[in-house]
């Protein structure tokens, strides 16, 4: 009798240990398309991205990086979206706030007055580079009183 009891207790113990231990991880939690869209930018919370290293920028088509050489941009998560740059001539501002636009998260909008300032700017972000398109028309395009910065952009930049 005692065996048996002893063999009941062994049996129920190893039946609940195997069935505890076995079983799925559970799933991760999903992310949101604007918890992505957050994480491309500004990975973990603060991202730099600039010209350094490969990247470029084109103006209707025609190359003009040379006029943005070491040209920065860094974009902040958190409870208030912030960003810097340097060495944009004169095109963007040298920091402020940006927020996205729309509800895909495919593009971003920056606070300021700078002629890119308020243009809806479109994002594709791949391994470590980001590529920003964006239209400047020709009336809000003047720097110091002159029609300099109308066109189309598009900015390669390489995570820095």
């Amino acid at each position: 009798m005692k065996s048996w009891f002893l063999r009941s207790l062994l049996l129920t113990f190893l039946t609940v240990a195997i069935q505890g231990c076995g079983g799925e991880d559970p799933d991760p939690p999903v992310k949101t398309a604007e918890e992505t869209a957050l994480e491309a930018l500004t990975g973990t919370g603060s991202q730099a991205w600039g010209i350094d290293g490969g990247g470029s920028v084109e103006r209707d088509g025609v190359t003009v990086t040379n006029i943005y050489t070491g040209y920065e941009l860094v974009l902040k998560s958190g409870s208030s979206k912030t960003y810097t740059s340097k060495n944009s001539n004169d095109l963007f501002d040298a920091s402020g706030t940006w927020t996205f636009e729309g509800s895909n998260f495919d593009k971003f909008i920056l606070s300021g007055s700078k002629p890119a300032a308020g243009r809806e700017i479109s994002f594709t972000q791949t391994n470590n580079k980001l590529k920003l398109t964006f239209t400047i028309p020709a009336p809000e395009a003047r720097v110091n009183g002159v029609l300099a910065v109308a066109g189309s952009y598009t900015f390669n930049l390489i995570k820095q």
